[in-house]
């Protein structure tokens, strides 16, 4: 059986790209497929289990103040590894990222888990989603949507940009923060450093649906750099919004030797990151974000791939030194197991500027999150392979992948970004007032 299945085998062919879907084809919502639209059933050979709700259950070890999780899977062996002399019999379920990984570092591989299907929601995102199938309309050529809220906006996508808008508008939780995280940088030498640290707050209005009106915002952020010596003080209040046709995202920066608040330049496309030792761009934070309108988004299928998953014993690990080797993450510590994903192919538009031509993306069809992309340069040539770590957030009901990292295969350096470490993640349950979100409460206020 091929691993490809094409979209049109997949999706109802809609009479409008931009038409929501029927209330007869909702109802496949919570039974041939799960809530959010995955396929409920496992594959064929067992090696994909079938959806039984995902993970819920909390460790009895875990000690919710210390914001590290336990992984639940501890206990478990891999089944097997992939190398580069093993790698020709798993291709067809690897990225072209992990490819050039496995060629480029005899060293590297990947060490394969069984598969648990642990994403999990609340049923109020569950609920919202259900709605959304049939209200949630594209907007602006496919760039935004009009009449989502609260959940997965298209849980039966006909389209990339639907697609690549579930990843945007995805579920993180209520709320979420790191009381400090690191971006860590490997240079082409094998020197290993971090060269951000800095505390991040973030909560998410679009699933918020207690709002009168909806709110135009998809997440609020604030941070605080605590790393490097010369930025500490430095703060930043972000807001991305849920729909790019109506509004654009903005930065407010404070600078404590100014004592004052200003508008930040555009921090998107294609600018380097500088967080990152300058081998990524703005947009490939979390692997993508922001507005899609410099590329063409085609949905071409869904396949089974090997991708970082339940990857606890990364995200929670406390030694650094153990984590980040010169030329690629630890293979002891990453976790990969098999999963159906969305493919979707961004190709950059005729006169549109962009350091990439082509994008491709890999979605995770249980939580909509992008757990690896290939990125191609002008020539067409593969230049970055990049991967994010999911893990389930089970005290929350939420997946978390905001940790994620790109391989330059030409510079020959790695880096990874939003990384908690022994700090860990949390889920704050009261919210912060919306007034702590201008760029006027800025000055003064740090990340709680």
């Amino acid at each position: 059986m091929k691993s490809l299945i094409t979209a049109g085998a997949l999706c109802l062919c809609f009479a409008s790209a931009h038409a929501a879907v029927s209330p007869e084809e909702a109802k496949r919502l919570g039974n041939e497929l799960t809530g959010t639209g995955a396929q409920k059933a496992g594959n064929k050979e067992g090696t994909i289990p079938t959806y039984t709700g995902g993970l819920t259950a909390v460790p009895a070890s875990f000690d919710k103040s210390s914001n590290l999780r336990p992984d639940p899977f501890a206990e478990e062996k891999p089944l097997f590894s992939i190398d580069a002399g093993n790698m020709d019999r798993h291709a067809e379920r690897l990225s072209e990222g992990a490819k050039a990984l496995l060629k480029a570092h005899p060293d590297f591989r990947l060490e394969v888990y069984p598969t648990h299907r642990t994403v999990a929601f609340p049923k109020a995102m569950l609920d919202n989603t259900l709605a959304n199938a049939t209200r949630a309309k594209l907007t602006d050529d496919g760039l935004g949507a009009t009449g989502a809220r609260g959940g997965v906006p298209f849980p039966i996508p006909a389209n990339g940009n639907e697609v690549m808008l579930n990843h945007l508008l995805r579920y993180l939780g209520a709320s979420l923060a790191m009381p400090e995280f690191s971006s860590y940088f490997a240079n082409r030498g094998g020197t290993v450093q971090p060269l951000v640290k800095a505390s991040w707050l973030m909560d998410f209005p679009y699933h918020d649906d207690t709002r009168v009106p909806a709110s135009p915002l998809y997440y609020r952020s604030r941070l605080a750099f605590t790393f490097p010596p010369n930025q500490v003080g430095n703060a930043i209040v972000h807001h991305e919004p849920a729909d790019y046709s109506f509004d654009e995202r903005r930065y407010w920066l404070y600078l404590p030797g100014q004592r004052r608040v200003r508008q930040a330049p555009e921090m998107a496309y294609d600018t380097p990151n500088g967080g990152t030792g300058g081998i990524s761009t703005q947009d490939d934070v979390y692997l993508f974000n922001g507005k899609m309108d410099r590329f063409d988004w085609k949905l071409v299928g869904k396949k089974e791939l090997y991708v970082p998953y339940n990857a606890y014993r990364f995200i929670y690990n406390t030694k650094p030194d153990e984590v980040f080797l010169p030329k690629f993450i630890n293979p002891q510590v990453v976790r990969w197991e098999l999963h159906r994903v969305w493919l979707v192919e961004a190709t950059r538009k005729p006169g549109a500027r962009h350091v990439y031509s082509r994008r491709t993306f890999y979605v995770d069809e249980d939580s909509w999150h992008v757990l690896a992309s290939d990125q191609y340069d002008g020539k067409g040539q593969l230049w970055r392979a990049g991967f994010a770590y999911l893990t389930q957030a089970y005290d929350a009901a939420a997946p978390v992948s905001i940790t994620a990292g790109h391989y330059d295969l030409a510079e020959g350096a790695y880096y990874v970004n939003l990384w908690p470490g022994a700090s860990g993640i949390r889920f704050p349950t009261t919210l912060e007032p919306d007034g702590n979100w201008t760029p006027e409460s800025l000055a003064g206020q740090g990340i709680r």
